[in-house]
């Protein structure tokens, strides 16, 4: 024992990054995948892309499954819940007037490519489900269940049940049977057409 006090070394170092530095991190993973796809994608690539140490990537993200579900979360800064216009109708035409046709043609090879992904990592499809898919089912549900209420919908109506799939099947037909991405026009479109006649609206 020397008498000198001792200084104990922080248990963590884990300083979250800023909004613009997460920001940028999330576009690059995003332009990444859109080159190399899923299976090329590397936190090392990552790091070099955006002059990020590995060390501070892992120290932000459990890994790369969670890094993809992030930054692809951060492109819907709003969630569907907050969307609230006082009929069904006004909410999806407010949500179809959020999208940005020139970024929906460059996700759709990358929402492709993800969607073969996660037959062969588990992993992935674990965290989508988890920090995108159920957000954005429970936002949808919540859409829902204020039409219900309002009495917009009755609640018994079958295709209540199978929005998120009619909505899902119309982003991902749509290049596969017309070889164009489903852009604002079609989708305002589609659910005036198909959607709402099944809710009975």
């Amino acid at each position: 024992m020397t008498g000198h006090p001792t200084t104990t070394a922080p248990r963590s170092r884990r300083s979250r990054i800023g909004p613009e530095r997460e920001a940028e991190l999330y576009d690059a993973v995003l332009d990444l995948l859109r080159e190399v796809g899923y299976e090329g994608l590397t936190m090392e690539a990552v790091a070099t892309r955006t002059r990020c140490s590995k060390a501070t990537l892992y120290r932000q993200w459990a890994g790369k499954p969670e890094l993809v579900a992030k930054a692809l979360r951060h492109q819907k800064p709003v969630t569907l819940a907050d969307i609230d216009t006082g009929s069904l109708r006004g909410d999806f035409m407010t949500l179809i007037d959020r999208i940005d046709d020139h970024r929906m043609a460059e996700d759709t090879a990358l929402i492709r490519g993800l969607a073969y992904a996660v037959h062969t990592h588990p992993e992935l499809l674990a965290a989508l489900r988890r920090l995108l898919i159920d957000p954005e089912v429970s936002g949808l549900d919540t859409l829902l269940a204020r039409a219900v209420e309002r009495g917009e919908v009755p609640p018994d109506t079958p295709a209540l049940d199978y929005v998120a799939h009619l909505m899902v099947g119309a982003l991902v037909t749509r290049p596969l049977i017309e070889g164009t991405p489903a852009d604002a026009d079609f989708l305002r479109r589609y659910v005036d057409s198909a959607l709402f006649p099944a809710l009975g609206l």
